[in-house]
Order: structure tokens, then sequence, then C-alpha cells
């Protein structure tokens, strides 16, 4: 399995210059690397915790950015759940593109709305 590597750090570093959280940004990056992966694959090659993987996945499944099957391993217990990302890089980038252009617009109707407060 793919560990994080220097490129995937770097990646992380930008989405969490965004506002994306590290278990989040972990996630995709290694995701990225890997056609797919369990949770404790992702635990064990990322430094995350179960919890914090639960969190990115739940965040994921939520923008359909992930597919989820189940693999029966060693006969007994629960099957486990394999992770693959089902959205290319770029779509969730884009996401992210979107949301900071929206804020950004956000931010500049309030300028100038100021504007014109200024000048009464």
């Amino acid at each position: 399995m793919a560990r994080i590597n220097e490129s995937d750090e770097e990646m992380i570093e930008a989405f969490r210059g965004l506002g994306v959280s590290r278990n989040l940004a972990t996630t995709i990056a290694y995701l990225k690397n890997v056609d797919e992966a369990s949770s404790l694959d992702i635990e064990m090659n990322t430094g995350l915790r179960q919890p914090e993987v639960s969190v990115a996945m739940r965040s994921m499944r939520k923008n359909n950015w992930i597919e989820e099957s189940s693999k029966k391993l060693n006969g007994k217990g629960r099957p486990t759940k394999i992770y693959s990302l089902a959205a290319p890089l770029n779509k969730i980038v884009r996401h992210f593109e979107d949301k900071v252009k929206e804020e950004n617009d956000a931010r500049l109707t309030l300028v100038k709305r100021l504007r014109s407060l200024s000048k009464d």
C-alpha cells in the first residue's frame, strides 16, 4: 500500500490552506494514490485514527466522492468496508474552488456595501 509522500503532504497543506480539515485532506491525498483501501489501510498509512477516518468518510460520502463496497475477510465477523474515490481529484478540487469563489463574492458584496455606507 502507498504511504503519504512529500507531494501528498504538499497537497494536504494546500487543502488545509483552504480550510479543509486535516482528516479530510489526508484521506483525499491517500485515496488518490490507491485503487481501494479499507479504513484500517487508511489509518495505518496516514497516521489518522479510526474516528478521524470515519469523520472524513462521512464528509466524502455526503459529497459523493467515494464508492463503498464490502469484503468478507477471514470468515467470521462483519464484512470490511472498502473505499475508493468515485470522483476524479479535479472534481473535488473544483468543489473547493467554487466554495472559495462564493465566499469571496460574499466578502466583496460586503465591501461594496461598506463603501456605499461610508459615502453618507
